[in-house]
């Protein structure tokens, strides 16, 4: 989810007017499909970011997948994280997604600090954010398999393109950096790595 939901774009606001040819990136209204239709795994493939402590993280997210479950709360998700950092495996289920209907946006809780996040219109099978912060907005992409198409990651960069950013600035995860399921053996060696 680090990687997922709580990156944080560095584009001003000012900069939201898009050139002609850009598509607009349009939020989605909850309804009663809209949270059932997250539930379940997700792989986290790009994202980009001029936030500088977020920036950090992205350069240092190689994979992550996470998976939302139902919480005892009726506008609660829980979260479940699994990610490469580097060289090392992290495996959390601490944190909350918290879900306002009244204005159709996500809240990512993790040790007191929350980011909030549109949902933006897709295919159901990707999961476009796009983070909010008083001064700064992220765009992510997650799916629901490790690989998407040539198109989906072209559009992607198109819209990161729109809002101001470079290829440089724009961070992939690689399912071959994906760390084991807990309790799942690694290769031929059978050596799990550090989960920490």
């Amino acid at each position: 989810m680090l990687a997922s939901l709580a990156l944080l774009l560095g584009l001003p606001l000012a900069l939201a007017a898009e050139p002609p040819s850009c598509a607009p990136l349009v939020p989605v209204t909850f309804d009663n499909a809209t949270i059932p239709g997250l539930l379940g795994q997700w792989i986290y493939i790009a994202g980009a970011s001029r936030y500088p402590p977020h920036l950090e993280e992205l350069k240092s997210v190689k994979h992550a997948a996470f998976s939302f479950s139902p919480s005892s709360h009726e506008d609660e998700l829980n979260v479940t994280e699994i990610m490469r950092l580097n060289e090392t495996c992290v495996v959390k289920n601490t944190s909350k997604i918290l879900v306002f209907w009244h204005n159709s946006t996500l809240a990512h809780v993790d040790d007191q600090v929350a980011s909030t996040a549109k949902l933006i219109q897709s295919d159901k099978d990707l999961l476009i954010l796009k983070h909010l912060n008083t001064n700064f907005l992220t765009l992510s992409l997650s799916a629901r398999m490790p690989n998407v198409s040539k198109e989906v990651l072209e559009d992607f960069k198109a819209h990161l393109h729109c809002l101001g950013f470079t290829e440089e600035e724009i961070f992939f995860t690689s399912e071959k950096d994906a760390c084991p399921l807990p309790g799942e053996k690694m290769g031929k060696d059978d050596v799990e790595p550090p989960l920490g």
